[in-house]
C-alpha cells in the first residue's frame, strides 16, 4: 500500500482516478483548486502556482507517489499553472523522494509526422502545446518520473466535457463544427485510470504513450459518442476541416506501452461493443 497524492482531483479524470485508487488499498489524498467534489478521501485546497503551499502540503503528507493531473487551458492562467505549477510539484517531489507521474498530451505535436513514438521531439503549434511541452522538460529533471502522453479522454458513465458542450449547443440549435482532418487516439477513462495505477507500481521512467488503439478523426469520434448518448436533434451540426492553430494528425505509437504495461487499451469501437454486450 502506497501513500499517493493526486493533484487536480476535481478534474474529469481526477475524480475517476481518486475513486478507483481509493478502492485499491492505497492511502489517497487529492488536491483541488476551484471546486471540491467531496470524494470519499481527504481533499486539500491548493494553488499549485504557490511554491510555499505546494511544499507545505507535500512535506506534511509525505507521499510516496505524486500523480500530477492539475492543469488549465484558460488563457489568463494557463501558462503559469502548467509551467510554474509543474515546476513547484516536481521540485517538491524530488525533495521528499516521491515518484512523480505527470499527465501530458498529444497536443504537443504539429501533427505532420504521425504516428509519434516516445522519442518524438515536441513540435507545438499553439500556446497550450508549448506550455505542455515545457512541462515535460521540467518533469524530466526528476530522475524518478514518468510522463504519460495521452489523447482525448471519454467515459460511458459520464459525458466528457466536449460531448456535453456539443449536446448543449445542439439542443439550442447553435452551430457545432466537427473537424474531419484532426486525428487522435481517444482513450477510455477506465483504461487510462488502470494504466496510471499500474504505472505507480512499475519502475518505468521516461515518456510513455498511453492512448486507445483506434485512431479516429475528431468528427468520427464525436459522432460515435453523440450516437451513444442519443443526442438529437443535429440540424445545426456540420463536418469540415479545421483551419485554426490546432495540430492535425497526432496519432501515437503504442508498441512500447503494450510491452511495458498489462492494462488493455481498446479502441472506441471495441469499448462501445463491450458496453453494449454488458447491457
Amino acid at each position: 500500500m502506497s501513500r499517493i497524492l493526486i493533484t487536480g482531483g476535481s478534474s474529469y479524470l481526477g475524480q475517476h482516478l481518486v475513486q478507483l485508487a481509493s478502492a485499491s488499498c492505497h492511502t489517497i489524498h487529492y488536491s483541488y483548486h476551484q471546486n471540491n467534489p467531496s470524494l470519499p478521501v481527504q481533499g486539500h485546497w491548493l494553488d499549485i502556482r504557490d511554491e510555499t503551499a505546494v511544499r507545505d502540503l507535500i512535506f506534511s503528507l509525505q507521499p510516496e507517489i505524486i500523480i500530477h493531473l492539475a492543469g488549465s487551458n484558460r488563457g489568463s492562467e494557463m501558462a503559469s499553472v502548467i509551467r510554474q505549477g509543474t515546476g513547484n510539484i516536481m521540485w517538491a517531489a524530488r525533495e521528499v523522494d516521491a515518484r512523480l507521474i505527470h499527465l501530458s498530451t498529444d497536443s504537443i505535436f504539429r501533427g505532420d509526422a504521425a504516428p509519434y513514438a516516445e522519442t518524438a521531439v515536441p513540435t507545438p503549434v499553439n500556446a497550450y502545446g508549448r506550455a505542455k511541452a515545457d512541462a515535460e522538460a521540467i518533469v524530466q529533471q526528476h530522475p524518478n518520473s514518468a510522463i504519460i502522453r495521452t489523447s482525448l479522454i471519454y467515459s460511458l458513465q459520464e459525458m466528457d466535457h466536449g460531448t456535453r458542450w456539443m449536446a448543449a449547443a445542439l439542443a439550442k440549435g447553435e452551430p457545432v463544427t466537427l473537424f474531419s482532418n484532426q486525428v487522435r487516439n481517444p482513450i477510455w477513462m477506465d483504461s487510462l485510470c488502470q494504466a496510471i495505477l499500474e504505472l505507480t507500481e512499475h519502475p518505468y521512467t521516461g515518456i510513455l504513450n498511453i492512448a486507445g488503439k483506434q485512431a479516429l478523426t475528431r468528427a468520427d469520434f464525436a459522432l460515435k459518442l453523440l450516437d451513444f448518448w442519443q443526442v438529437h436533434p443535429r440540424h445545426s451540426l456540420t463536418i469540415a476541416p479545421s483551419s485554426g492553430s490546432w495540430p492535425l494528425n497526432c496519432e501515437l505509437r503504442l508498441d512500447r506501452v503494450t510491452a511495458v504495461l498489462q492494462t488493455p487499451l481498446p479502441g472506441v469501437d471495441q469499448v462501445l461493443q463491450q458496453f453494449s454486450n454488458k447491457n
